[in-house]
């Protein structure tokens, strides 16, 4: 038995999707590290997955994100 094993206890209303099991969970039923959220309904949490994807693309083609260095060049 853990001495110090503390379980984190969501609020009624909070949806997240688990990224370990692939589902909707009210409250948080997995280790934060393991999900997405909290989000205000399960169809939002629901949506997790494909907004991540969205955000990636946007990230991915974001011109700022591939700058040109700004120092000079090693060469050596």
């Amino acid at each position: 038995m853990a001495l110090f094993k503390k379980r984190t206890v969501g609020k009624p209303g909070e949806w997240y999707y688990c990224l370990v099991h692939k589902k909707v969970e009210e409250g948080p039923e997995c280790p934060a590290k393991d999900r997405f959220g909290p989000y205000t309904s399960r169809q939002e949490a629901q949506q997790a997955m494909d907004l991540a994807r969205e955000r990636n693309l946007e990230w991915e083609n974001d011109p700022r994100w591939h700058d040109a260095p700004t120092g000079p060049a090693d060469d050596d």
